[in-house]
């Protein structure tokens, strides 16, 4: 398999974990959202500093069984860049549509940054942080 080749299956691979991720929000399904976290993964949002991937699945069982209910998401990747074989830095625009909503208001969408690893051959998360977007991603 050619460099090209093995990039490109390690970007649809880094994708889907992404994809799996999201779906699992939209199930709200606390255990399958972090079911490709690394055990040391870190999560950080405005105002909060989750440090591992329990604090993470705790973390979304209480916003799923509360104010996150019947959300679902968006997440636009904007770019994958590689960091050397293993690891890899994916930035997305994201943001959280509540019931009811058709589209995320621009003062709610946010820009992330997945920190992803491979470990024993699968790519995992292991860092998450996003900020609020100044003005969406275009």
């Amino acid at each position: 398999m050619s460099t090209n080749q093995r990039r490109a299956a390690d970007e649809t691979a880094i994708l889907k974990v992404l994809k799996d991720l999201y779906e699992a929000w939209d199930d709200n399904d606390a255990d399958a959202f972090v079911a490709d976290y690394t055990e040391d993964a870190s999560a950080i949002l405005p105002g909060s500093y989750r440090k591992s991937r329990d604090a993470i699945r705790n973390s979304m069982a209480a916003g799923f069984s509360t104010f996150l209910k019947g959300s679902t998401t968006i997440d636009k990747v904007l770019d994958v860049r590689f960091l050397g074989d293993d690891n890899a830095v994916v930035v997305s625009e994201t943001g959280v549509l509540f019931a009811g909503e058709a589209e995320v208001p621009a003062d709610r969408l946010a820009i992330a940054t997945w920190v992803v690893t491979r470990r024993d051959g699968r790519w995992l998360l292991a860092a998450y942080h996003n900020c609020p977007a100044a003005t969406p991603a275009g």
